[in-house]
């Protein structure tokens, strides 16, 4: 069996991404452009990196670089952010994403906020979703990706956020997606390219705020 370090690399290599896997999936386009890959992050490499996840406490969107995560975590966003998987994914969608600013974000809790139909906003090119959760046997939580702003039943897909699986998307005016109202622990992490680095700043300082006044209300949810 391969051996992974606790750098989350294959023999002190960035290897926990499985690209092919990726490469070999079908681009839907019904009803707007996104993939599905699970077992994205290899099996090997998960049990470090869910014990290096961030410890997050709280719900809310939180900026990667305000979190400590373990050395294992690092390597996963290095990943993440890295070219190798910037060019799959604009051969996968047929976009250039060169020089593009991109953004990650992670999430520990949801709450009655979460899951709500939505696009993603203009800013957003690619949307990138990876699932950090060890089981999940709830009906409620599991995303689904819509025909339409007005009907979560109305869906094209459903995916369970299951640990290493991968969702990503091209942001439209038909990006509808949401998932039924699940209270409690769902962890994942977020990756989109953006338009504009200015969008980056202005995202993150909001995801900051957020986190602060948060943090100031006692009747938030906490672990």
């Amino acid at each position: 069996m391969k051996n992974f370090d606790r750098d989350g690399g294959l023999d002190g290599c960035l290897s926990v991404l499985d690209l092919d896997r990726l490469r070999a999936a079908s681009l839907s386009r019904d009803p707007f452009d996104f993939i599905v890959v699970e077992e994205f992050v290899r099996r090997e490499a998960l049990p470090s990196l869910l014990a290096d996840f961030p410890e997050i406490r709280r719900h809310g969107s939180f900026p990667v670089d305000s979190l400590a995560g373990g050395p294992g975590f690092a390597g996963l966003v290095a990943e993440l952010t890295g070219a190798e998987l910037r060019g799959a994914i604009e051969d996968k969608f047929g976009i250039d994403l060169a020089g593009l600013p991109t953004m990650v974000t992670v999430r520990g809790w949801s709450d009655a906020k979460d899951g709500r139909i939505h696009t993603d906003s203009a800013t957003k090119i690619i949307t990138l979703l990876l699932y950090m959760n060890p089981v999940w046997d709830r009906a409620e939580g599991r995303l689904r990706l819509l025909r339409g702003p007005q009907d979560l039943e109305n869906y094209a897909a459903e995916i369970a956020p299951l640990a290493g699986t991968m969702v990503a998307f091209r942001r439209s005016e038909r990006s509808f997606h949401g998932h039924h109202l699940h209270k409690g622990e769902r962890r994942s992490l977020q990756l989109n390219w953006v338009n504009d680095g200015a969008v980056v700043r202005r995202e993150l300082a909001r995801h900051r705020w957020s986190a602060r006044v948060k943090a100031l209300n006692p009747f938030r949810l906490s672990a």
